[in-house]
């Protein structure tokens, strides 16, 4: 079983920069598909990036794409999403999930990190 934790959400300007980090536990992190979701007030959950233990390749959503990257560090057990050129819209609450069960739907969610974009 592997648990997550957010961190490094935050208020940036418009145009700057932050980079999310994903810390999970259990030794079996390298075998977990990651990825990284959003949710601003009053939307729906959003797909934001993923990252495939097995091939390596990533994904991510129209709206990032360019702008935003993932990584991981399996010998650190952590996932980064360095997000760059933020915009107002990209404010959002940021979840770290674990474990894909299918076409960017996972199993093991974090409890989010706020992430705020002043115009």
């Amino acid at each position: 079983q592997v648990h997550v934790v957010e961190s490094g959400g935050g208020l940036v300007q418009a145009g700057g920069s932050l980079r999310l980090t994903c810390a999970a536990s259990g030794r079996t992190f390298s075998i977990y598909d990651m990825g990284w979701f959003r949710q601003a007030p009053g939307k729906e959950r959003e797909f934001v990036a993923a990252s495939n233990w097995r091939t390596g390749s990533t994904d991510y959503g129209d709206s990032v794409r360019g702008r935003f990257f993932i990584s991981r560090d399996n010998g650190q057990n952590t996932v980064y999403l360095q997000m760059n050129s933020l915009k107002p819209e990209d404010t959002a609450v940021y979840y770290c999930a674990a474990d894909s069960v299918g076409a960017r739907a996972y199993r093991i969610w974090g409890q989010g990190t706020q992430v705020t974009v002043s115009s």
